[in-house]
């Protein structure tokens, strides 16, 4: 199948004709997160459709659609449903994870915030869908705005017979808890949630069992990101043909970029996958004026970076993934040649290393290692050989930990040796940051760099 990038290089496509403006569809209207605004865009159509057709018919449609976990691996979400076993006669349950905490990503917060019945109506249809009768949404403690907003719209939710018993006169019954975590990465896992949901200390658990079969409360549960169930209502009430009609063969349909860092015009760009970052940059103003692109990050800060040369990557998981990095949850993070990659690195590095919930060994020692590394590399007190110990202890980190927190934490060491060697390497020589103080981040040797002051 062709690209999304050769399509558009083929028949001449201005960037702003590539977005796909569905979950973001009416973001800037007035009240866009009331239930009367949701139902003006054909809200909980979807549902009605759902509901007339049985769960095995749903998941089949759902699995057909080719829809894929957003929030970072890209499963299939049709087959994480299909998992669930029938006729056993437990509990089910779907948990929706909206603990989002990855450096660099802003998508299901602004979702939550400007059209939470996106994720309410997505809800209804997966419960339905998995045989469970109680769903729970696990959000970030800090965003009490977005958790404010959420109370609201499951409030209009039951009063509108969306939740509560026999939805729509269907049968379902449905009982919906929003959980507020208290600000921990780790209980991004899903795991952990799982754990921190019952009331436990969030720390991964060993699998197997895994959650399709003992999950919450040693029952079958569907954990699921925010963007993957609230892009459901949408292909039961379009289609899963309009739905596979974009993006590429392997990774169809539209999905939330997030764009920031040093960029004329940060934000939400819901857009097919496969677009390049070249394409989102020219429709939204390229880098800041006066400077370049250095390096950036295709889905947060634990995938390995990318340089100018990776522009015209398509984003989809295929694309990424054989550039050699990961799609992650689409958190464009751009940083232009301002920028110390090593103190990047250790900032992110810090932030694992403290996120660390130290249940195990290569997770616990090897990020407090990495980061005692890069500070003094940073502070100008670095050795050669410890580029080679940042290699090692990285790579004792990668693949061999609980959760995928160690594989994150290893990832910016091993693309920036990989791509900017020379600038830790200048670290050592010149026994510091070879960026001139007085003007913060520029470089002092590089003619190329703006003579303003840092914005």
């Amino acid at each position: 199948m062709m690209t999304l990038a050769a399509e558009i290089d083929k028949n001449g496509t201005s960037p702003e004709k590539l977005l796909a403006p569905v979950l973001s569809a009416f973001w800037d209207q007035p009240e866009s997160w009331t239930l009367d605004t949701y139902r003006r865009h054909e809200g909980y159509e979807g549902l009605r459709k759902a509901l007339a057709m049985s769960p095995d018919d749903l998941i089949a449609y759902v699995k057909d659609s080719g829809l894929r976990g957003r929030g970072g691996a890209g499963f299939p979400t049709g087959m994480k449903w299909q998992f669930i076993p029938q006729g056993d006669g437990k509990p089910h349950y779907l948990v929706v994870n909206a603990d989002e905490s990855e450096p660099g990503t802003c998508k299901d917060i602004p979702l939550l915030f400007a059209n939470p019945h996106s994720l309410i109506e997505g809800i209804v249809i997966a419960c339905y869908a998995i045989r469970s009768t109680h769903a729970f949404i696990y959000l970030r403690g800090e965003v009490v705005p977005v958790l404010r907003r959420l109370h609201e719209a499951v409030r209009e939710a039951y009063e509108a017979g969306y939740l509560g018993t026999n939805i729509l006169g269907s049968g379902l019954d449905l009982e919906l808890t929003v959980h507020a975590g208290a600000g921990a990465y780790i209980c991004g896992e899903e795991t952990a949630l799982l754990d921190s949901l019952e009331g436990r200390r969030g720390q991964p658990r060993l699998r197997p069992p895994f959650p399709a079969v003992a999950g919450l409360y040693a029952c079958p549960t569907v954990v699921n990101n925010v963007e993957s169930i609230a892009s459901v209502p949408a292909i039961l009430n379009k289609g899963k043909d309009w739905f596979k009609s974009m993006g590429s063969e392997k990774s169809p349909g539209f999905t939330l970029y997030s764009l920031s860092g040093h960029v004329s015009g940060p934000g939400q760009y819901e857009a097919p996958l496969g677009i390049t970052l070249r394409q989102l940059l020219d429709m939204s103003g390229g880098m800041r004026p006066g400077h370049r692109l250095k390096f950036w990050t295709p889905g947060g800060s634990s995938t390995p970076m990318f340089t100018e040369e990776h522009l015209d990557v398509p984003l989809d998981y295929e694309g990424v993934g054989a550039a050699g990095s990961m799609l992650g949850t689409k958190a464009l993070q751009c940083f232009d040649e301002t920028t110390c990659v090593v103190r990047a690195v250790t900032r992110w590095t810090e932030f694992y290393a403290h996120e660390s919930c130290g249940k195990c060994t290569p997770c616990r020692e090897g990020t407090y290692w990495l980061v005692q590394l890069l500070r003094d590399i940073e502070a100008g007190k670095g050795q050669m050989s410890d580029l080679d110990k940042l290699n090692d202890i990285a790579d004792n980190i990668n693949g061999k930990s609980f959760c995928a927190l160690g594989d994150g934490a290893a990832s910016p060491i091993f693309s920036s040796l990989k791509y900017f060697r020379d600038e830790y390497e200048q670290h050592i020589t010149g026994k510091g940051c070879p960026f001139d103080p007085a003007r913060s981040t520029v470089w002092a040797d590089d003619k190329n760099a703006s003579q303003g002051v840092n914005a």
